[in-house]
């Protein structure tokens, strides 16, 4: 997302793109349905629990690791093959986002290099740095173009700038740009879907819009389908304002997705209690 000749609050200006007000509304409705949930109030921590395992599963499926929830929840050793660790580096970084929230507005570059510390601690010294000049980027299933080293710094620079500044945006729109562009500059040598989503989830959770992290987006990510995800990122890359405007509604219906699925674990646990 460039920033160059935008409004003083281009996040902001976004909220104002067609459509956009609709998604940021039916989110929040979506959110306050099961906040709202009686169960909430007794067992909020085994949902906020349940939500991060299978936002993690999501998450993974998205890069290419596509477990069914019982397999996830089941297993103990994430370290044998490339999807055992993809699956492992997405509950890793679900874990380390509620973490990480005091830092994000003040240094999101620091959260992200660690988010990506946390994903790919293997990786040698590569790992929590942008890429440099010639290393390339391992991200499964994404074959958008890729930005060069210089490109990525200047643009991680301002992502940064945006973040620190605040402004009156609406957490699903800054969710859904932050989400957007370091996908599109795939700024890490490996996992960069993984903390893409990771900081989506940061956003969402730091804004106040989902403080107890039960509304899983990666869920509805994964719902959604592949190509759809894929789809939507080609309309963000473009920068138009359909493009964007398509790309911030597909991250609004994810986490809508999210919502409905912890009110599916609500109503089980009801069902249980009762």
């Amino acid at each position: 997302m460039s920033t160059t000749g935008a409004a003083a609050d281009p996040l902001a200006a976004l909220g104002s793109l067609p459509g956009v007000a609709d998604s940021v509304e039916s989110v929040r409705k979506a959110v306050d349905r099961v906040y709202g949930h009686r169960i909430m109030r007794r067992r909020g921590n085994e949902i906020t629990s349940e939500a991060a395992l299978r936002g993690a599963r999501g998450s993974a499926a998205l890069s290419g690791a596509d477990w069914a929830l019982e397999e996830v929840r089941r297993r103990t050793d994430f370290s044998t093959g490339e999807e055992d660790r993809t699956v492992g580096a997405a509950l890793r970084l679900t874990a380390e986002a509620g973490q990480l929230l005091s830092i994000w507005r003040q240094s999101p570059l620091r959260v992200l290099a660690r988010l990506h510390l946390v994903a790919a601690a293997d990786r040698g010294d590569a790992v929590g740095r942008p890429r440099r000049s010639g290393e390339k980027a391992d991200e499964p299933l994404v074959e958008l173009p890729l930005p060069d080293a210089d490109e990525v710094a200047g643009r991680l620079e301002g992502l940064s700038q945006l973040i620190i500044a605040g402004g009156s945006a609406p957490a699903l729109v800054t969710a859904a740009v932050v989400h957007g562009e370091l996908i599109a500059l795939r700024p890490f040598g490996s996992h960069n879907g993984l903390v893409a989503r990771a900081a989506e989830r940061i956003v969402l959770i730091g804004s106040g819009l989902d403080p107890k992290s039960i509304c899983p987006a990666e869920v509805g990510h994964a719902e959604l389908g592949r190509a759809a995800y894929l789809a939507a990122l080609d309309g963000y890359v473009s920068g138009t304002p359909d493009g964007m405007a398509a790309w911030i509604a597909h991250c609004g219906r994810a986490v809508e997705l999210g919502a409905r699925e912890s009110a599916a674990v609500c109503e089980a646990l009801q069902r249980g209690a009762a």
